[in-house]
């Protein structure tokens, strides 16, 4: 029997029966019930088939206790949790040869995840005698303050209050500075590793704390993303440019097909014919819903538009918006928009064909995820805006007024749009980081919507951008394959040879030093 497929996987528990992404705009036209979301990185293991209990072997599970407050000194600063996090030693070449630590900045959610698919560190390991770590972020996976309850550690104000960027990063520069004593390795040289989210935590890393590591591979991180740096509109134009470049015609069903959608589902009768066209299960359908459906899987589909087949939350095929396009063009499929649609849909959530209808009502969190919503509403704020004459998704426009109604009745907290470019930078960043910062790698594809936010032009000799025309969300952090262009296989050997160059630098230095 054909089971039925849930989009739970694909959701947020906080998102509010909305889809995950829903939310990129926040504005006036889809701010009904949604908060602003993010690309997690969190993929499933791909190109190595097995089991989950045998990813054990790549690491062993650790746990350090966590202070839960950094930056005071009032009792309840000194409270502490048990931070996750993951460590191979199968390469290292140990402290006595001051061999690399290689750590991964982890993202808004499981550990594990995160370590079972960046490969890349996995894949150098041997070359550097690298020893790996994989930390998890606070308020995440297994990383949960206030006991390990996550239904207290969530449940206010109060205790999310600690649920920061900051109070993240200072909990990785506290571990890797414990570990690394309790290793006797305090001359190993530190380099930070991070995907999305991650990627920018990575960045930041080396920024705020440039004496614990000396360098960062910021993958897919959309750091200029605030505060008015990058235009609201640009994640929109880029999935629309995404699809419009494979075929025009696609990219005119999909932009025309909301309305018809929004149309059918006000008539007498519309939803049945919305659940019989999409295949959509008997539990529930609702036309927002069903819109928001096939919206994360065009601009997930966008994000993975890998060239090799991925598990990215959902199995797809290499270049899966060729597929969606080709489902689309069918001539076979004559006039119906709706069949069409479904047959691009299914790409995204049904490349098995062992799925019998799909299931709208489902907002479980297995990835734990749910956390991201409490920073969308403080200080991860990006707006997001779609172009009222071309884009592939219906107009809108970002309102800050959404946001703050929806975070003060959910949280009764008001969002602070400038915190980030304040604690960070962003402004002027070419001028700014040339003058002080170094040995950052930021990479970008510019298929991945997230693009747009990101570091696109070298800024020093050292604070490198490398952007890949046809590269998608973080896809040099991927496991390799045979398939691999050849593009992707030159953007991982430039990494290497920048890392090499920064831990040849250090091994000059430290030996001048002494």
């Amino acid at each position: 029997m054909k089971a039925a497929a849930s989009s739970g996987s694909l959701l947020l528990s906080a998102l509010l029966c909305a889809s995950l992404f829903s939310s990129w705009f926040f504005s006036t036209s889809f701010a009904k019930h949604v908060v602003p979301g993010f690309p997690s990185s969190i993929v499933r293991p791909e190109q190595i088939q097995r089991s989950r209990d045998d990813w054990n072997g790549l690491y062993e599970t650790k746990y350090y206790t966590q202070i839960l407050d950094h930056f005071n000194f009032n009792p309840t600063s000194y409270k502490t949790f048990q931070q996750r996090y993951l460590i191979n030693r199968t390469y290292w070449g140990g402290p006595k040869h001051n061999s690399p630590i290689f750590v991964y900045t982890g993202n808004e959610g499981d550990i594990e995840w995160f370590a079972q698919n960046t490969g890349f560190m996995f894949e150098t390991a041997p070359h550097f005698k690298a020893l790996l770590v994989f930390i998890e972020h606070r308020f995440y996976g297994k990383s949960i303050p206030f006991g390990g309850n996550k239904d207290v550690a969530y449940s206010n104000t109060s205790t999310l209050g600690y649920l920061t960027s900051t109070q993240a990063l200072a909990d990785y520069a506290t571990l890797i500075t414990d570990l690394k004593k309790n290793l006797s390795a305090l001359d190993s040289p530190v380099v930070v590793f991070g995907g999305s989210y991650g990627g920018m935590l990575a960045a930041w890393f080396r920024l705020k704390y440039p004496h614990i590591a000396i360098g960062a591979l910021a993958s897919s991180s959309p750091i200029l993303n605030f505060d008015d740096i990058t235009s609201p509109y640009s994640f929109s134009n880029i999935i629309t440019r995404d699809f419009k470049s494979e075929s025009e015609n696609c990219y005119k069903v999909i932009r025309e097909s909301w309305q018809q959608i929004e149309h059918t589902a006000k008539h007498q009768r519309g939803l049945d014919i919305l659940r019989k066209s999409f295949r959509i299960c008997k539990n529930y359908i609702d036309g927002d819903a069903l819109q928001g459906w096939l919206r994360t899987a065009f601009v997930y589909t966008a994000m993975t538009d890998y060239p090799t087949p991925s598990n990215f939350l959902n199995p797809l095929p290499a270049y899966p918006i060729k597929q969606m396009c080709k489902a689309i063009d069918d001539p076979t499929k004559g006039n119906d928009t709706f069949e069409k649609l479904h047959g691009a849909a299914n790409v995204y959530y049904n490349t098995s064909g062992d799925v019998s209808c799909f299931d709208l009502n489902d907002n479980s969190d297995p990835h734990g995820l749910g956390g991201w919503s409490w920073q969308a509403c403080t200080e991860m704020v990006m707006p997001m805006s779609g172009d009222t004459k071309e884009s592939i998704f219906p107009a809108s426009e970002y309102a800050y007024a959404n946001r703050l109604a929806y975070c003060k009745a959910v949280y009764n907290v008001e969002p602070r749009p400038s915190w980030i470019t304040t604690e960070f930078g962003g402004h002027n960043i070419e001028t700014v980081l040339k003058r002080f910062g170094s040995n950052v790698i930021f990479f970008n594809g510019l298929r991945d919507p997230w693009s747009g936010g990101g570091v696109l032009k070298n800024i020093s000799k050292s604070i490198i951008a490398i952007v890949a025309k046809e590269g998608a969300h973080h896809v040099d952090l991927r496991y390799s394959t045979r398939e691999d262009p050849q593009w992707l296989q030159d953007v991982r050997k430039q990494e290497v040879h920048i890392i090499s160059n920064w831990i040849s630098q250090y091994y000059h230095d430290l030996a001048q030093a002494q």
